[in-house]
């Protein structure tokens, strides 16, 4: 599978880049609009890959656009633990791509969105090479029972952030994944917003800071 995607290329030479992913039925174009609100001082080429679509079993078999099938819509999710494994190997291709293109491992940070934010999480933690920083919007640790940790991201910046009144992925679910990756000894920072599942604006200047924080030091600093 080669993911088709929408890359948003800088005035200048690329320095850094963002792979964001997007949620269940949703598609890359979803954030392309947000870019002008995430000024960088680096020159930043952004990804935005697009999902295949599936049929969706909790879901009556609907096809959409998804990074996994979901069983069973249950608050802790049951999903296709081999299609979450195969899109995250995807995106690691992705990764691998921009280093090849001359883009420093850490000046590489991986975003995503509820479904997409599993697979960020899941790629970020396993990933042979050190990142930048991780941003996890409105998700969940979906492979927190089966993953195999990668030391050579052991010290990266985590950024989790979370509606207090989301009901499609609950703020406790945010919080969990936090305290699973506290106990391994990662460094997370976890952003409660009075937002359902989107984004807000304080939430975009939330991401903006951190993204600049991520890109700037590719050292280990103490999360906010």
């Amino acid at each position: 599978m080669n993911l088709d995607c929408i890359e948003i290329e800088p005035n200048e030479p690329a320095e850094a880049s963002v792979i964001w992913l997007h949620g269940l039925g949703a598609s890359g174009q979803d954030f392309v609009p947000m870019i002008p609100l995430l000024k960088q001082s680096l020159a930043v080429r952004y990804i935005f890959p697009n999902a295949p679509a599936m049929p969706i079993t909790a879901n009556q078999g609907y096809p959409m656009p998804a990074w996994y099938d979901i069983l069973a819509m249950t608050e802790e999710r049951q999903i296709n633990q081999q299609h979450l494994m195969s899109s995250s190997q995807e995106i690691a291709k992705l990764i691998d791509r921009e280093i090849e293109r001359g883009i420093d491992s850490q000046r590489i940070v991986l975003a995503g969105f509820s479904q997409g934010g599993a697979v960020a999480y899941h790629t970020a933690l396993t990933y042979p090479h050190p990142l930048a920083g991780l941003l996890a919007m409105s998700t969940y640790f979906a492979s927190k029972d089966l993953i195999d940790y990668h030391p050579a991201n052991q010290t990266l910046p985590i950024y989790i952030y979370h509606g207090s009144r989301d009901f499609v992925v609950r703020e406790n679910q945010g919080l969990a994944a936090q305290a699973a990756l506290q106990q391994k000894g990662y460094n997370v920072g976890f952003h409660r917003y009075p937002i359902e599942h989107t984004i807000s604006p304080q939430e975009l200047r939330d991401i903006a800071t951190h993204l600049a924080l991520c890109l700037s030091n590719p050292e280990k600093y103490e999360m906010e």
